[in-house]
């Protein structure tokens, strides 16, 4: 295991990748904003045309069908919203623990080096439980997207 006095890198390197997936998480977390901010503005148009329509109107089920349809691609941008805070939150963590876990490698000669082994085993925990959502945040995204593909065509969704 190197120690700062050999490698003063070293707590760079265990920080870098956190750091990145850090990042990268946070413009997917926007991006998922912003088509959560496209949603709600394309309701409001619905329900405002909802309520200029009469109850029994030829066009009013074509608006509530596609309020429903809003209504669920906000659900699935809300959840993977927040599987993407998740992840964006292990990553922050994940982060710290590597720079605390290298600062303990001054503690070696104390403690045999098990702080050091606990921290990177609860970096490698919470990297790890980023990487996961960072993952199924994006799947949920992709589907979000193969989901709404035909009405898209149809331009009547966005």
């Amino acid at each position: 295991m190197p120690t700062f006095g050999e490698n003063p890198f070293a707590v760079l390197t265990t920080v870098v990748a956190p750091a990145i997936l850090t990042n990268a998480c946070s413009v997917l977390c926007l991006g998922t904003s912003n088509r959560v901010a496209r949603v709600v503005d394309r309701s409001r148009v619905v329900a405002t045309e909802l309520a200029t329509l009469a109850a029994d109107s030829a066009d009013r089920a074509r608006w509530e069908e596609q309020l429903e349809g809003l209504r669920v691609r906000a659900r699935y941008l809300f959840w993977a919203l927040r599987l993407l805070y998740a992840a964006l939150g292990a990553f922050a963590a994940a982060a710290l623990i590597a720079v605390v876990g290298s600062a303990t490698t001054f503690l070696d000669s104390i403690d045999n080096g098990w702080t050091f082994h606990i921290a990177a085993a609860l970096g490698l925990a919470t990297g790890t439980v980023g990487v996961g959502g960072l993952l199924a945040g994006r799947l949920a995204l992709k589907y979000i997207a193969e989901e709404t593909e035909p009405t898209a065509n149809r331009a009547t969704i966005l």
